[in-house]
Formats: C-alpha cells, sequence, structure tokens
C-alpha cells in the first residue's frame, strides 16, 4: 500500500533496525504531549515485527516514517497500540493509513476478537470512529492483568489507580465484530459530537492533572467535575 510514495505494509524481522527509532520516538512524542503511553523497549518492538503483528511505514529510500503494533488479551480483546509517526510526517494522512492497515491486519489474524483502543488524542479517536470504533467505558474493555500492568510506566499511572482503573486521562474506544455500528455510522456520530468529544477530553486532562499536582481546591469543584465527566461520557455514548 502507498500513500505519497510511503509504503505501509506488515512489518519484517528485517525491520528490527528501526526498533529503537521507534520507541526513541514514542518516549519524545508522550514527553512532549505531557501525557504518556506506556513505555516499550527496542526489543519488544523488534519481537512484534518478527511475530508479523506489527504495520509500518517507510519511504521507497527506507528512511522511517511511522509503526503500530497489536497486543492480544484473554483470547478475546486485541488492541493496536503505539501508533507513532516521524514529526516529518505528520498532518499527511500517514497516520491514518497506519491504522487502517493494523486494523485490517487485526481483523484477518483475529476475526472473533474485540479490538479497542486507549488514547489521549482528538486525531486518533477521529480515525477509530472512522474504522468503526465507539467509545465505551474502561469496563468494558480487557480485565487481563498483564494489559493493565503494561500502563506502569505510563506517567499518568498514579491517575488511572486512584480511580480504580475505571477511568483515566485515556478515552477508551471498541470495535465489537458481533455487535457494532457500521464505520459510516460511527464516522457520521463523530462529525456530529467532534465538540463534545474535544470538550470531553479537556476536561478530563484538567481535573486529571490538577488532582496529580494536588491542587484541587476542595471535594465539591471534584463531585461538579464528576458530574460534568459524566454527562460528557453520556452524550458520547448516545
Amino acid at each position: 500500500m502507498n500513500n505519497q510514495n510511503i509504503v505501509i505494509r506488515v512489518a519484517t524481522p528485517a525491520d528490527a533496525l528501526y526498533a529503537k527509532t521507534i520507541t526513541d520516538e514514542m518516549e519524545a512524542s508522550a514527553k512532549a504531549r505531557g501525557t504518556g503511553i506506556a513505555k516499550r523497549t527496542p526489543e519488544y518492538v523488534a519481537q512484534k515485527m518478527d511475530e508479523g503483528k506489527a504495520v509500518i511505514a517507510l519511504t521507497p529510500e527506507g528512511e522511517w516514517v511511522g509503526f503500530c503494533y497489536i497486543e492480544t488479551w484473554e483470547g478475546e480483546y486485541v488492541a493496536n497500540s503505539g501508533l507513532i509517526v516521524a514529526p516529518e510526517h505528520r498532518k499527511s494522512g500517514v497516520a491514518k493509513a497506519i491504522k487502517q492497515r493494523v486494523f485490517q491486519l487485526s481483523r484477518e489474524k483475529y476475526p472473533e476478537a474485540k479490538i479497542f483502543g486507549l488514547t489521549t488524542g482528538l486525531a486518533v479517536m477521529k480515525i477509530n470512529s472512522d474504522l468503526g470504533y465507539e467509545p465505551v467505558t474502561y469496563s468494558e474493555l480487557t480485565q487481563d492483568e498483564k494489559f493493565w500492568a503494561g500502563c506502569k510506566s505510563c506517567v499518568n499511572y498514579d491517575i488511572l489507580m486512584s480511580k480504580e482503573r475505571k477511568n483515566c486521562l485515556c478515552t477508551a474506544m471498541l470495535y465489537d465484530p458481533k455487535d457494532h455500528y457500521e464505520p459510516q455510522e460511527t464516522k457520521q456520530h463523530f462529525e456530529q459530537k467532534s465538540q463534545v468529544y474535544e470538550r470531553f477530553l479537556k476536561l478530563k486532562q484538567s481535573k486529571f492533572l490538577k488532582r496529580l499536582k494536588g491542587s484541587e481546591k476542595g471535594k465539591g469543584d471534584d463531585r461538579t467535575g464528576n458530574r460534568k465527566l459524566k454527562m460528557l461520557l453520556f452524550n458520547l455514548l448516545h
């Protein structure tokens, strides 16, 4: 597959030479945003390539452009994780093309599995909506301890645990092959609710980051913030 002469394909063991570049960019991107994905090692990324559970994007000259990989949990859930694009290639449509290919790969390998994602970014939420994902509560995700243990290296792990793994800065989205809307429907829903999504993300980041810094004004503010979050989530789910 090509996107502006960029080749997007399933990664192979030979692509392990890009693993360090990929993980370095993952870490740098997380720091720049001030919110974090779970840290991954070059060895872990290379393993995903070796297993055929990753998608990579390269220029015809072999320059690394982007990456995403598949994780599986309990044999029932699949996550498309670690989406990252080199800074000079962002906002070019590459991220969407990578997500489409890794989603297709997930459906090929695990046709019965539920595919989910956690993200703090509105752009990724839009891409997911275009593929048929729907926003869900954390209770609808895998409860596999290994999955949640992977969040320990995220800068927001304390927030996650303080909320008893029921909420965090990330928003959960899910594609259920046995019970789902068509991509056109979820895409339309996102477009209609885009301002609600944006408000929802901003409120979560404001509320949770204040709590993490210990600057909440009081329980009254906390209850008000919780009510606002619940109302916005209700609007997203309906």
